[in-house]
C-alpha cells in the first residue's frame, strides 16, 4: 500500500481528478470541510467518504480537499521530526503554522480525523486541552510506509552534498544554484507566512547585506507550489517586503524537495561550502547568534 493511499479519509475524492493549484478561494473551502467534520465528527466515529463526496463538489472544495490529504500524510513525519530535533512535542498552534491552516481549532481537527481512522497508527496521546501529550515514535518508524522518509529526515546532513538545485526566479526565469554559490551557501526552504519563516526572514536579510561582499550567498526556496498553498505573487512580494529581503529566491520544485529530504519542517537551512558540502543543517528558527559563526567558518 503506498503512503498517499495510507491517508486515505480523503483519498477517494483525488480520483476525482486534481484542479490546479493556487486559487484564493482554496483556504475558505477548507476551513468550511474542517468546520464541518468538527460539527458532525463524533468520538470514536469513522469517517465517512461518502458523506464528504456528497457534500464538497465545487472545484474550490476539491482543490482544499486534495491539499488536506497532503496535510494528513505530513503529520505525522512532522511531528515525529519536530520531537527528534526540538525535543519537545509540537503545540497545536506551532502545527497549525506548519501546514498553514486557520488555527489551533484546525489543527486539532486534523488530529481527530487522523484518530478517527482505523487505518492510521494509534502514534499519539493527547491531553484534555487536546494539545500533543505523548507519541510512539517508534510506530510511525516500523512503519514501512514511513521508515524511509523518517530516516532521510533525521540522518544527518553534514558531509553531504546538496543536490541540483534549480528553479523558476520570483522575478522571472530560471536560476541554478550552482552559479549562485560562493564561499558560503545558504539554502533556505520556507513557505508564505510561515511563522517561524516571518520571524527568520529579517535575520537572513541583515546577514546577506552584512557578509555578501565577505563571500556569503542566500538563495531562498520557496515551497508554496509544492504544498499546494493558494498564495500568489503579491502574496508573496507582500511577505518579502515585511521582512525586507532582497536575496535570491526561487520556486521549489517537488524534485529538489525530494533531493532535500522531503522537507517537512520550515524553514530548514542548508549551509554549504563553495564545492555543495553540506557543513551545518537548520531546522525551524535560528537567531544570528546561531547562523552568523557556522557561516565565518566558511568565508573567513
Amino acid at each position: 500500500m503506498s503512503a498517499t493511499r495510507f491517508f486515505s479519509p480523503l483519498l477517494g475524492l483525488l480520483l476525482l481528478g486534481a484542479a490546479p493549484h493556487g486559487v484564493a478561494q482554496a483556504p475558505e473551502a477548507e476551513r468550511r470541510i474542517l468546520e464541518h467534520v468538527r460539527d458532525t465528527l463524533a468520538p470514536g466515529e469513522r469517517l465517512l467518504l461518502s458523506a464528504l463526496v456528497e457534500r464538497f463538489q465545487a472545484p474550490d472544495e476539491q482543490r482544499a480537499l486534495d491539499r488536506l490529504n497532503d496535510v494528513f500524510f505530513r503529520t505525522p513525519l512532522f511531528i515525529v521530526e519536530f520531537e527528534g530535533r526540538q525535543g519537545r512535542l509540537p503545540t497545536l498552534a506551532e502545527i497549525a503554522g506548519q501546514f498553514s491552516l486557520y488555527g489551533e481549532e484546525a489543527a486539532d481537527i486534523v488530529l481527530r480525523i487522523m484518530e478517527s481512522d482505523p487505518r492510521v497508527p494509534r502514534f499519539l496521546v493527547r491531553n484534555a486541552d487536546g494539545e500533543l501529550a505523548s507519541i510512539d515514535d517508534d510506530m510511525v518508524r516500523a512503519d514501512d510506509r514511513f521508515a524511509q522518509a523518517v530516516a532521510r529526515s533525521l540522518t544527518g546532513w553534514e558531509g553531504r552534498m546538496l543536490p541540483e538545485i534549480a528553479g523558476e526566479r520570483f522575478a522571472g526565469g530560471e536560476a541554478a544554484l550552482a552559479d549562485l554559490m560562493d564561499d558560503a551557501t545558504l539554502v533556505y526552504v520556507w513557505f508564505t507566512n510561515c511563522p517561524p519563516c516571518v520571524q527568520i526572514a529579517p535575520v537572513l536579510q541583515s546577514l546577506h547585506a552584512d557578509l555578501e561582499a565577505e563571500g556569503l550567498s542566500i538563495v531562498g526556496l520557496n515551497a508554496d507550489r509544492v504544498l499546494k498553498l493558494p498564495y500568489t505573487d503579491e502574496d508573496r512580494a507582500a511577505h518579502q517586503a515585511r521582512g525586507g529581503v532582497t536575496f535570491e529566491n526561487l520556486h521549489l520544485t517537488s524534485e529538489v524537495r525530494a533531493g532535500l529530504g522531503n522537507v517537512n519542517i520550515f524553514p530548514t537551512l542548508f549551509l554549504a561550502g563553495r564545492d555543495g558540502t553540506i557543513v551545518r543543517h537548520f531546522v525551524n528558527f535560528q537567531d544570528r547568534e546561531t547562523l552568523e559563526p557556522a557561516i565565518r567558518e566558511l568565508i573567513d
